[in-house]
């Protein structure tokens, strides 16, 4: 075993460069946030992200979804980073991530996200969303292993807003509807979601 006398020379004979290290480590953090990431199933989300017009979102949490004995996806919550109390269904700027571990349908997306918006919303609300969810799920395609749809809102004030879907990174559906925006992250985050574990790992619970 090496004893402290080998090592202490050593040491000090790194000191500056291992304090010049640290600080290049330190300052390269202050400026690229997004470097630092949360990892579930070795699948990295960024810990910090920016929307339009600046505004940086902070992660809130991960999960998992499993379906029966599967691993199905994995999600990430962004949040306002102005507000660190979740409120997935309050009017600021939010963002969910679901990455897929198995191929699916864009049918199946539609079957399931009709499912969700309906189920947690009243009659009157889901007739009034209706027509914009039906054009929102046209929009869907199906996905393979790897695949990433991205679900944000962005509000603008006056309960409007840019509510946009994004298949690795590219817009495929846009609207300011905050009605159809709180539905749609209800499906996972409202008050009766898709599973009641997932929707505590993505709130940080």
């Amino acid at each position: 075993m090496t004893s402290s006398l080998f090592r202490l020379p050593l040491l000090r004979a790194f000191q500056p460069r291992l304090l010049a290290v640290s600080l290049a480590a330190c300052m390269a953090a202050a400026v690229s946030p997004q470097v630092l990431a949360a990892e579930i199933k070795d699948v990295s989300f960024a810990d910090q992200i920016d929307a339009p017009g600046g505004q940086s979102m902070m992660l809130i949490g991960t999960g998992l979804f499993t379906y029966m004995v599967w691993d199905a996806y994995v999600g990430a919550y962004y949040q306002d980073a102005r507000r660190p109390r979740p409120a997935p269904l309050n009017d600021i700027s939010r963002r969910l991530v679901l990455e897929y571990f198995h191929a699916i349908d864009a049918e199946d997306f539609v079957k399931a996200t009709t499912k969700g918006v309906r189920k947690n919303l009243s009659a009157s609300d889901f007739a009034a969303v209706e027509s914009a969810l039906k054009e929102f799920n046209a929009a869907y395609r199906s996905v393979v292993p790897g695949d990433r749809y991205a679900l944000q809102w962005q509000p603008a004030g006056g309960g409007r807003g840019a509510l946009t879907l994004t298949l690795n990174d590219s817009v495929i559906f846009s609207s300011d509807s905050l009605a159809l925006a709180n539905g749609l992250f209800a499906i996972w985050l409202g008050d009766t979601p898709a599973q009641d574990d997932f929707r505590a790992q993505l709130l940080g619970q």
